[in-house]
């Protein structure tokens, strides 16, 4: 099996590999802070979807080229789509929908470890993609930001979902309602960020995080994540129940038997993915 691996994304506004199990998913458009365009939204929605999929692939790794994450959604298109004609008020809620699910929904259910990997900037859309996946690292020059009452708008991309989970119910309200310039140490004290790197250090850093869990118990990991997302709405015995089952689940696979003789034999696991 090849350990490196590049992806043909249909654009050169998003880069993909795979090395040594994880995929490398790279935001391309460092020139406008590799905001959201339409053909890049699509493109990495699909390319998600495809990798969770992916066998070879055991953990993936977002970042932006350049020196940004991702600055959100492309203003610059916003202004040339105000001027257009309007479509009814229910087409295009309708299709904003759409758009939406096709890239936050393969992201967020994916059942394979996601970090984002965060040079610089992530704001609006950028910061929900970065707060969807299981880990955030950044740089200490990154900063996070929700800018949505900057330029009038409400929110999108599940970013209400996605930060009153992370950050708590009053500090949702804070960061949307503020829509301040959180830098990399405060965000990091906030819950945003896991860790904070220096700038240097900081793609070797996510790399060796999504490698260390590509080599982890994958279905172990997916069963993990479905017990996590169910407890934020269950009851703790429902919690209970559902564990018991992904539990016994797991109990059958490959891995679990792996797992209990390397611990017998006083060595580290050499787990499969199954």
């Amino acid at each position: 099996m090849p350990k490196r691996r590049e992806i043909d994304t249909g654009t050169g506004e998003l880069l993909a590999e795979i090395r040594d199990r994880v995929a490398i998913l790279t935001l391309n458009r460092p020139g406008a802070r590799n905001a959201l365009s339409n053909r890049l939204s699509a493109a990495l929605g699909k390319l998600i979807k495809c990798v969770s999929e992916d066998a070879e692939v055991r953990s993936i790794l977002l970042t932006g080229a350049g020196s940004a994450f991702c600055a959100g959604a492309d203003v610059k298109g916003m202004v040339q789509n105000a001027t257009k004609a309007e479509l009814p008020l229910e087409q295009r809620v309708l299709d904003f929908c759409m758009e939406q699910r096709a890239l936050m929904g393969p992201l967020i259910t994916v059942r394979k470890p996601t970090i984002a990997a965060i040079p610089g900037p992530a704001a609006g859309a950028g910061l929900a993609l970065a707060l969807a996946c299981d880990f955030r690292i950044a740089a200490q020059s990154a900063f996070l930001t929700t800018a949505y009452a900057r330029v009038g708008l409400s929110g999108d991309y599940g970013m209400a979902w996605l930060l009153t989970r992370v950050a708590g119910y009053s500090r949702a309200r804070e960061l949307m309602f503020l829509s301040e310039r959180i830098e990399a140490e405060r965000a990091e004290a906030l819950g945003l960020i896991n860790r904070v790197v220096p700038d240097a250090e900081l793609r070797e850093t996510a790399f060796a995080l999504a490698a260390s869990v590509a080599a982890g118990p994958t279905i172990a990991f997916g069963c993990m994540k479905d017990n996590l997302d169910h407890a934020v709405t269950s009851t703790f015995l429902a919690s209970l129940d559902y564990e018991a089952e992904r539990v016994i689940r797991a109990g059958q696979t490959l891995d679990h038997e792996e797992g209990l003789r390397a611990f017998a034999e006083k060595r580290k696991p050499a787990f499969k993915g199954h």
